[in-house]
């Protein structure tokens, strides 16, 4: 039965210095995290342009919502990409909370089952934490993940940074499984096993964005929309590439590059690339556009 390994709120020890620890988003950064308001209400009103995207294989997409939040949170992204021809699976675990034994071992027996129903590999979205555990799935599951796409997940987090909801994590926290907090100290680092993309957004108001950012590789990515954290589930820019990362044929994964008609909704990303110096072997995130 896959398995989902012990995972946190993206808080994994990195090469990166203690001394370089990264704060939480500005407060202006957070209050506009109000923005989310204006890009839900906006998405009917953009629903004829968004059912003419790239349309799927009907292969299986689990969607995990981000920390404190729930299916309702991802319910219009699942409906689009239904419209759009995949068989869309919430995780039906109610509020995310953090990794709980409920919930570390309640994902584990969901993904299973969607496994064992569709009897094929499983694309992940995942947005914030939910990405976190997205990624972790595929870790331990490789052989039945297409692929995984993160909204806003904080993979590069260390213990020694915050975010805007560190403390309702640091309150919440003696309810996770003690296992998964101790797989802290010992994270992977390596490549994914899978074709991955981050989409990230800089005026993000919960995490820092340079802590969401990918290795870019063959198989790895980053992609940049503007907007809210808290409304990356339904913002235009990300539905759209989505549905193109989707629609990827099995085996023939390339990075994303975006419609003519939507190309001024993508900034040029960034990408995550370890620094090291001579004198010491600790890296350090180094920004580079590309």
């Amino acid at each position: 039965m896959p398995e989902l390994p012990a995972v946190a709120n993206g808080s994994y020890t990195s090469d990166m210095p203690a001394s370089s620890s990264v704060k939480a988003p500005s407060t202006i950064l957070t209050a506009l995290e109000t923005r989310a308001a204006l890009e839900y209400s906006t998405w009917p009103l953009l629903r004829p342009m968004l059912s003419q995207l790239r349309s799927g294989d009907g292969h299986p997409v689990l969607i995990l919502p981000g920390f404190t939040a729930s299916d309702q949170s991802t319910a219009r992204l699942r409906a689009l990409l239904r419209r759009l021809g995949y068989r869309t699976y919430g995780w039906k675990l109610g509020t995310n909370l953090g990794p709980t034994p409920h919930i570390v071992s309640g994902l584990a027996d969901r993904f299973a089952d969607i496994v064992d129903r569709e009897g094929r590999p499983v694309s992940i979205i995942g947005w914030s934490l939910g990405g976190i555990y997205a990624r972790s799935l595929a870790r331990n599951n490789h052989d039945v993940v297409r692929q995984v796409i993160t909204m806003g997940s904080p993979i590069r987090m260390t213990p020694n940074d915050s975010s805007a909801a560190s403390g309702m994590w640091d309150a919440l926290s003696p309810l996770f499984d003690p296992d998964t907090l101790a797989a802290m100290a010992d994270p992977d680092w390596s490549m994914m096993p899978v074709p991955t993309t981050s989409i990230y957004t800089r005026t993000d108001g919960i995490v820092h964005w340079r802590t969401c950012l990918e290795t870019r590789s063959l198989t790895s990515e980053n992609i940049e929309v503007y907007g809210s954290h808290s409304g990356l589930a339904f913002n235009p820019s990300v539905a759209i590439a989505v549905a193109d990362r989707l629609a990827q044929k099995t085996g023939r994964w390339k990075r994303f590059r975006p419609p003519i008609w939507a190309a001024a909704a993508f900034p040029r990303p960034a990408n995550w690339r370890p620094r090291t110096s001579k004198t010491d072997q600790q890296s350090e995130p180094a920004t580079i556009p590309g």
